[in-house]
């Protein structure tokens, strides 16, 4: 083909969009291709597969407690839970789970101990607060995709998540603290009941009176309007983007944070309640109303106030 004829061909082809046109690849190209143009599809599948997997590990977790709590646990769900199919897994997940599960360290071994409850709680953060951010991740990709229409760069969006779920991370450390000075503070099996009862009293006094506060309201409408955010803060540099999803993290935390201390009055295992929450986290960001959350702040306040009198 001739210089000239090949440069109009090459401007027609600028002209109409044609450079993105991978017809002349095979199946796996054309997939391969498409995917790098426009990752979405990558996001839905990672974000996806992290909320499954981390269900099913917190599942298994569960199925495991209960076990060992026998016939007459008396746990909400154990007996659902016991008559589920136990998968085999491999040991190094039975040792974690038995640190997750333990009131106490194993063997003196708060390190190690620690560690799995950092898992634990990061997991059931994923579990529990990553699909309540599925709107802020879909408008990102919007937004992103839009740019990527008029040609300009763009910042793929799992650094954004990346950032969201380091925020969610360090959160799990300091619950993780928490949990283990609850299990310090119930030092004898004694002492056992009354503490964690104290415990979960208290943990729902925070959460009911905190669903009444102003920082509550505040960081719930970064949560429900994402788009200005994004738009605004907009910026083609990695580490820009992960800031900004550090920043969201913050708003769904402080959106969140005393909702994940429920988990200390109903048992940090507790399946059912963590699909109540996360179930609960997701209406709430969707409903521009406060009547969900003042209702759910009095009915954990009325909860409070049962379990302590119970508790002493």
């Amino acid at each position: 083909m001739p210089l000239d004829q090949r440069g109009d061909s090459a401007h027609s082809n600028v002209m109409t969009g044609q450079q993105d046109d991978f017809s002349h690849l095979d199946r796996a190209g054309r997939a391969t291709a498409n995917i790098a143009r426009s990752p979405r599809v990558t996001v839905n599948v990672v974000v996806g597969a992290g909320i499954l997997l981390a269900w099913l590990f917190l599942a298994a977790t569960a199925i495991r407690g209960a076990e060992g709590r026998g016939a007459g646990g008396g746990a909400p769900g154990d007996t659902i839970l016991q008559n589920l199919p136990r998968l085999p897994l491999p040991a190094f997940l039975d040792r974690f789970f038995a640190l997750c599960l333990s009131p106490a360290p194993l063997d003196g071994n708060v390190g190690l101990l620690a560690g799995a409850l950092v898992a634990m709680w990061f997991l059931m953060a994923i579990a529990t607060m990553l699909p309540s951010a599925a709107p802020m991740i879909r408008t990102y990709c919007e937004i992103a995709d839009t740019a990527r229409i008029k040609g300009e760069p763009v910042v793929h969006p799992l650094v954004l998540v990346a950032g969201y779920l380091g925020v969610w991370l360090a959160a799990s450390a300091m619950f993780a603290v928490l949990t283990l000075a609850s299990h310090a503070f119930a030092s004898s099996d004694e002492m056992l009941a009354p503490a964690l009862g104290i415990t979960g009293a208290l943990a729902l006094l925070v959460a009911g009176l905190y669903q009444f506060s102003g920082l509550k309201e505040a960081c719930l409408k970064k949560c429900r309007n994402p788009f200005s955010i994004l738009f605004s803060n907009w910026s083609a540099r990695p580490a820009r983007i992960f800031r900004l999803g550090v920043a969201q993290g913050i708003w769904c935390l402080g959106c969140c944070w005393a909702l994940m201390l429920v988990m200390f009055a109903v048992g940090v295992m507790n399946v059912f309640w963590m699909a109540l929450i996360g179930l609960f986290t997701l209406i709430e960001k969707q409903t521009a109303s406060r009547v969900p959350t003042r209702l759910a702040g009095a009915i954990l306040l009325v909860w409070a106030a049962a379990l302590l009198v119970v508790s002493l």
